[in-house]
């Protein structure tokens, strides 16, 4: 098969087309060939040599798939040779076949074409696990989402509106809340004028954010804690702005807030697959029934993955970028 490999790490142009051995689906697992997967902040890290798969994981980037199943591994029951699916990775999304853990697969919800069912896994997965596993948004809470118009962030406004709660997000520019509002957020923050704190105040008359899903890290872990409610809970899952910041703890006990830090990548199969089959139960029919939808900005063919990584690096998109089978 062929697959983009990264021969040494660096920028877009490190990614390149090459011939490589198939993958060999091993016990619980099926062998899928990829329709299309998707690119992720983790793919350009990867890519730059920050972000090494986990052990046993294949070389190749890429955390989410969709396709058809070509055969089935030992020990596998429930999914049957041509089954259309989508599917949480590990890494090898960007190939043009993957092993994948019987656990990681769902199927590509009725109505949803099988390209555009690559945007679902990863950041369904990661929204639903951390927004509602971890911090338990409930009904009438507001949610706060740093990065609103990324993958991420116009997946977690839809489900928190979804299940009933008002949704604040901070973008950078009128063109991305424009984009944020129209799917559903109540509460539009430009990050590159406001200050997210003093504005998140005025909009809720002082109380602050119930959760917080935050992308930044250390940059903004102080002004997220001063964001919070009590009883507020902070989810991190990103550390685009950094790993180490102070945190003060008199805030925190003041306001008896958690935070939470979380990767999907490197957890063991066995929570993936808890992950995987509550998306399947919770998320799956509001996809079906229309009130979620995955946000595409544009799709390429999986041998120009280089061309969807520059755009990602610019941060012009909003939604996902999609890799297309060839």
């Amino acid at each position: 098969m062929h697959a983009i490999t990264i021969p040494q790490p660096g920028g877009p142009e490190a990614l390149v087309w090459a011939e490589v051995p198939d993958p060999v689906p091993t016990e619980g697992e099926v062998l899928v060939e990829v329709t299309a997967t998707a690119v992720n902040r983790a793919d350009l890290l990867q890519r730059q040599g920050f972000y090494d798969p986990p052990p046993g994981a294949s070389p190749y980037p890429g955390l989410e798939c969709s396709g058809r199943i070509a055969a089935l591994g030992p020990g596998v029951s429930g999914w049957a040779v041509g089954d259309e699916v989508c599917a949480l990775l590990a890494g090898g999304g960007y190939a043009e076949k993957v092993a994948v853990p019987a656990g990681q697969l769902l199927p590509v919800p009725q109505g949803l074409d099988p390209v555009t069912a690559a945007a679902l896994p990863e950041v369904v997965a990661t929204v639903w696990s951390n927004v509602f596993m971890v911090a338990h948004l409930r009904p009438a809470e507001t949610l706060l989402v740093h990065g609103g118009a990324s993958g991420i962030g116009t997946m977690a406004i839809q489900l928190a509106k979804a299940v009933g709660a008002r949704v604040a997000v901070t973008a950078g520019g009128p063109e991305k809340l424009a984009a944020c509002k129209e799917l559903g957020a109540d509460i539009l923050i430009d990050y590159r004028e406001q200050d997210f704190v003093t504005a998140l105040r005025e909009a809720t008359g002082g109380a602050g954010a119930d959760v917080i899903l935050d992308i930044m890290g250390a940059k903004y872990l102080g002004r997220n804690v001063d964001a919070l409610a009590v009883n507020g809970r902070l989810a991190i899952i990103g550390l685009q702005g950094g790993v180490k910041g102070e945190l003060n703890l008199g805030v925190l006990l003041s306001k008896r807030a958690a935070v939470t830090a979380t990767t999907l990548r490197a957890r063991p199969l066995e929570e993936k697959a808890a992950i995987v089959a509550a998306v399947r139960e919770h998320v799956w029919p509001l996809i079906e029934a229309g009130r979620v939808r995955p946000v595409v900005h544009a799709t390429f063919d999986l041998a120009d993955a280089s061309e969807a990584h520059r755009v990602l690096e610019s941060g012009t998109h909003v939604g996902k970028l999609l890799l297309r089978g060839r």
